[in-house]
């Protein structure tokens, strides 16, 4: 079975690879097979971005590993950011990328640039890749169909961001619609004002996946990053805890082993979770096929909170 052949391919070496032997082979089998079965008919959100989205070897690794799990029967809904394209764009046209607290200044200019980046160009690359492995991709943005609907970002400090949003309503049907007829749909997200259909927002993509997720009623939600995972020492790869229970989460906060830039990623997803996903991870997208590592083995990659 080809599905099968690509899964060899993506794990048949060990950790200093080095080429498995038949006996390890089979072990690799009789542990992917039961997910096999597992996984078949669930819907797996993913978010993507980070360097799997700028490596071209990772990109492809990522590529291949959803379109093999759509192959197998597993629904992937692919949401992406774009944070360093937008950047990129906003050169060429000579204007200034301005961030307020670690988010994006969008105005009217801005935005128009934040839509022709990620609905145009990327979401048509991403597209267009998956294809290229065989897989049957439909692009979409939060506009479409309505999709995801925002309110404009007000926080407790005031501050004007311009027109970044977050996320009011999520309207899945379209979404439904093409896991129907086995598509992968592919996500970027801007959204559509809740109240002004002229009006579209800028969506932090992290949290707009965890959404799009609970309103699927995924079986898992899965951040692609740059990172391990959550690390009891920063400093210390081999510190990753790689099974983490939401109610101990605040607590982790509290004492500093969550922090930084780790925190809002586990924030989006105790969203997932408490909405109802009953799996949520933080995996490292550097790692080639790290998708296929989570789903078909017993070890997993990253950290779970679940």
């Amino acid at each position: 079975m080809e599905d099968l052949n690509e899964l060899k391919i993506a794990v048949s070496t060990d950790s200093r690879g080095r080429l498995l032997n038949n006996e390890q082979w089979s072990d690799v089998l009789i542990q992917a097979m039961p997910y096999f079965k597992q996984w078949v008919g669930k819907v797996v959100v993913v978010k993507y971005g980070g360097n799997a989205m700028l490596n071209d070897e990772l990109k492809l690794a990522v590529m291949k590993d959803i379109v093999l799990l759509n192959t197998i029967g597993i629904h992937v809904v692919l949401v992406h950011g774009g944070g360093p394209e937008i950047n990129k764009m906003l050169d060429k046209v000579g204007k200034e990328s301005k961030f307020i607290n670690g988010l994006r200044y969008t105005d009217a200019e801005t935005m128009e640039i934040v839509q022709m980046v990620l609905t145009g160009k990327l979401n048509k690359e991403i597209v267009g890749l998956l294809v290229k492995e065989g897989g049957y991709a439909v692009g979409l943005s939060g506009v479409d169909s309505g999709l995801l609907r925002a309110k404009k970002l007000e926080k407790a400090d005031k501050v004007d961001y311009g027109f970044v949003g977050e996320v009011t309503e999520v309207n899945p049907e379209i979404v439904k619609s093409l896991l129907q007829s086995n598509a992968i749909p592919v996500i970027s997200t801007v959204a559509l004002g809740e109240d002004d259909d002229s009006s579209c927002y800028n969506i932090n993509a992290d949290t707009a996946a965890a959404k799009i997720a609970v309103a699927l009623k995924a079986e898992k939600f899965i951040q692609l990053t740059n990172v391990p995972g959550v690390l009891k020492d920063i400093n210390d790869v081999s510190s990753l805890i790689p099974r983490i229970p939401k109610q101990t989460v605040p607590k982790l906060i509290e004492d500093g082993t969550i922090a930084g830039g780790m925190i809002p990623k586990v924030e989006c997803c105790m969203i997932a979770s408490k909405g109802g996903v009953p799996r949520t991870h933080i995996i490292d997208g550097r790692v080639p096929h790290s998708l296929l590592l989570e789903m078909f083995s017993d070890r997993g990659v990253g950290t779970m909170i679940f």
